[in-house]
Parts: C-alpha cells; structure tokens; sequence
C-alpha cells in the first residue's frame, strides 16, 4: 500500500525533460533502446545488417542520419516498424 501511495504522489514528468535527447535524436535513442531490448551488442547488428558498427554507433549518437534504405535495413534485422527511423 506504501509503495501505491508514493507512486501517487509522485509528480509525472514529460520525457522530455528526463532526456532532452528526445527532442533532438529520437530515432538514435530508439535504435539504441531496441537494440538494446534485443541484446545485440553495435558489432551484432552491423552483422545482421552490413551496416558498419562505427555508422551505427554515429546514428546512435545522432551525429548520423537514418537514410530510408537504412532505416529497411535496420528495421528488417530488429523485426520493427522502418519509420521509427525516420
């Protein structure tokens, strides 16, 4: 009952604020998030697709966009919707 009244009393918070990131590299956080999910390490991935690991590791950070055919790639070796790349 203690933990019911605490989580109530917590005041929410937009995601945003929690993670700014958010704001500027959603798609990064979410290839990193479901990767993640899936427990493939960047090297994993960039076997699955032929992406190279340092790509990866540069969408991950948002220093890299996620072009179209690399958004199919991704989204065929992770079994996810493509236009959350996007």
């Amino acid at each position: 009952m203690f933990i019911y009244k605490f989580l109530m009393s917590v005041d929410s918070m937009p995601a945003e604020k929690v993670s700014p990131e958010l704001l500027t590299n959603s798609q990064g956080l979410y290839l990193k998030g479901i990767r993640h999910r899936q427990e493939l390490t960047q090297e994993d991935l960039s076997a699955l697709t032929g992406i190279p690991r340092r790509h990866i590791s540069e969408m991950e950070s948002g220093k890299r966009s996620i072009g179209k055919t690399t958004a199919h790639k991704l989204a065929d070796a992770l079994k996810a919707d493509y236009r959350m790349f996007l």
